[in-house]
């Protein structure tokens, strides 16, 4: 595709230039770590070629050119944080999120849950999205909205520092862009989505996005309106769920579309500094008419005070950990 259509994610209120990630700073000091019981899953060192293999992404979002990298071992979660994991972590620190702090937050318009008094407009850009004064990750879709029946779903609504903050009370951290890439591959090495080629297996969806006439009407084909239970689909070849569609995934990387033509070949990481943090994965809103960025080399990028009712996260680990793990996936990359 050779247009570029705005990003999935309205931008946050207060977005500026940042410095660094330095993700030893984002370690716990000793005796606060908190205990996240979202599994993580050991991903082998290994090498791989990241990006476009297709040609289907959008020129500006840079997904070329295609690269050869090498990663080193580490950890990933299985799922995205979960609703009950990221209540523990408010619990236990009394943390207060970016969109609670503003009050509002980004909700699609066909799933506002408001009195009109609550509805405070629409993203010039993206008229779909909604500001809805008291949505955040206790009421996704708005202050009439709540958590009944969500406890295993990804938790919304919050900011890159809100997953930063997460992952220091786990004694855990953000994948990088490479990581994040390289696992979701799942260890078949240039393909589209982390099961293969083919969207659909038969008439069975395997990822959950938008069906219908993007963004007036969603069918729901695939059995969801918006974020379905972190485990409602299979697992690729790591043992990881859904690393596309239901909810877009904060890493660590400041975005930039040109870095692939710089990048180090060996655990490549972003420019040192930026405005916009990368975003992977897609989410349930993304429609191939629109956001065709469900697919394993899909980059997107939102500033990191951004919040919206498909944004979450999964939190990555170093090898080794003290905390435990699923059973180790050993299935070899393509070279």
């Amino acid at each position: 595709m050779s247009d570029q259509r705005p990003c999935c994610v309205p931008a946050g209120p207060r977005s500026s230039a940042r410095a660094a990630d330095d993700t030893t700073t984002d370690l716990p000091a000793a005796g606060s770590r908190g205990v996240d019981r979202t599994g993580l899953a050991a991903i082998p060192a290994g090498r791989t070629a990241l990006g476009d293999h297709f040609g289907d992404g959008y020129a500006g979002d840079g997904e070329g050119p295609v690269h050869e990298v090498e990663v080193s071992a580490f950890q990933l979660g299985t799922t995205t944080v979960t609703n009950r994991a990221f209540a523990a972590f408010v619990d236990a620190t009394g943390h207060r999120t970016t969109a609670e702090a503003e009050g509002y937050s980004a909700v699609f318009h066909t799933d506002v849950a408001a009195v009109v008094a609550d509805v405070l407009g629409h993203s010039p850009a993206t008229p779909w999205w909604i500001g809805v004064r008291g949505a955040d990750w206790r009421h996704p879709e708005g202050p009439r909205s709540d958590l009944g029946g969500r406890d295993e779903h990804p938790v919304v609504h919050v900011s890159h520092d809100d997953a930063r903050a997460f992952a220091r009370w786990a004694g855990r951290r953000l994948p990088t862009e490479a990581e994040w890439e390289y696992a979701a591959r799942g260890g078949l090495s240039g393909r589209r989505y982390p099961w293969g080629d083919d969207l659909m297996d038969g008439d069975r969806w395997q990822v959950n996005i938008f069906q219908g006439s993007f963004p007036a009407a969603n069918t729901a084909e695939d059995g969801w309106t918006t974020t379905a239970p972190v485990t409602a689909y299979s697992p690729n070849g790591y043992g990881l769920h859904q690393m596309v569609g239901n909810v877009w995934e904060w890493c660590s990387d400041w975005f930039d579309p040109t870095a692939y033509a710089a990048r180090a070949r060996r655990d490549p990481r972003g420019p040192a500094s930026g405005t916009v943090r990368v975003m992977r994965g897609g989410s349930f809103l993304c429609h191939d008419s629109y956001c065709n960025r469900y697919r394993v080399a899909a980059r997107s990028a939102a500033p990191p005070d951004s919040s919206a009712s498909n944004l979450g996260f999964r939190c990555a680990a170093d090898t080794p950990i003290d905390t435990p793990t699923d059973v180790p996936v050993t299935k070899e990359i393509d070279a």
